[in-house]
């Protein structure tokens, strides 16, 4: 056919163009899958207002060209017109009523053949995909990367919970810890403090031993209960202004002076003095020890 509309028509409806779709037998090996499939569809494209047609591929098709065929087939804008199967128009000099009812029985058929066409090829795609051995794999790969990210994310989850975990023993563990030293420090700041208690205690003792050791400075005859009643006076007041420190110095240099008297004096009176330079004694307070 020369007259290129009258090509087309025919184009439209020539059957034996057309690559008839193989039986799922034909293709159980992926080979004969793409060579098969991928006929027919290089047939259904040469309706196709589109160009260029892709192709269905092979096994090393990437997923995006394989979703590209897909949705280029599923939405197929095709030229197949389908006027060269209308019932022939009768001549203009017959009835213009019966011309136009076969006219519109012409159109409504070819609308019809248009839609049974788009639905026929939809299927062909569905049968296709159907068993595309890659949308299996890219579904498997899918899945893969969706359980992967589960996985991460479970693991994700579990490291935090052990880390909070984690934290939260050591947290306690220090606690314990800090409980059990200030337990420590406070048991030892008692026995401490009652050490030093007793130390002031025993060198209190020592300090009034002293004076009475040395017979409360009276000489080589008895002390009268005036003698002692004052020395001893003298000791408390010396004694109710000294501190621990100072009170172990005294004793320290008591120790040194042993039972002599007079050595016992100028430690007292050492001591006394430094009182009364300190402001927390007056010289006056003192009758014995100054």
């Amino acid at each position: 056919m020369t007259d290129p509309v009258k090509r087309r028509q025919f184009d439209s409806v020539d059957e034996a163009a057309d690559v008839e779709p193989p039986s799922k037998k034909d293709v159980q090996t992926p080979k004969a899958f793409y060579k098969r499939w991928g006929a027919v569809f290089e047939s259904e494209g040469r309706f196709s207002k589109k160009q260029p047609v892709p192709r269905l591929g092979n096994e090393n098709s990437a997923q995006s060209d394989v979703e590209e065929f897909y949705d280029f087939f599923y939405s197929f804008d095709s030229w197949r017109t389908f006027e060269y199967l209308d019932e022939d128009v009768p001549d203009d000099n017959e009835g213009r009523d019966h011309k136009r009812h076969i006219e519109k029985k012409n159109s409504n058929a070819r609308r019809k053949r248009k839609s049974e066409d788009i639905a026929r090829l939809r299927k062909l795609v569905d049968e296709c995909l159907a068993s595309d051995p890659r949308i299996k794999i890219f579904r498997q790969q899918a899945s893969a990367n969706k359980n992967k990210k589960r996985f991460e994310k479970e693991a994700a989850a579990k490291r935090e919970a052990e880390e909070k975990a984690r934290q939260k023993e050591e947290e306690e563990r220090k606690k314990k810890e800090e409980e059990e030293k200030a337990k420590v420090e406070k048991e030892a700041g008692k026995k401490a403090k009652e050490a030093a208690k007793t130390a002031v205690k025993k060198n209190k003792r020592v300090v009034k031993g002293s004076v009475k050791d040395v017979n409360y400075f009276a000489g080589g005859g008895e002390a009268s209960a005036k003698d002692v009643d004052d020395v001893l006076d003298d000791v408390d007041k010396i004694l109710g202004n000294t501190d621990a420190d100072e009170l172990a110095d005294l004793v320290q240099k008591l120790n040194v002076a042993g039972k002599d008297a007079a050595k016992v004096k100028v430690v007292f009176a050492e001591v006394s003095g430094g009182l009364v330079g300190a402001g927390k004694l007056k010289e006056s307070d003192l009758k014995i020890l100054k």
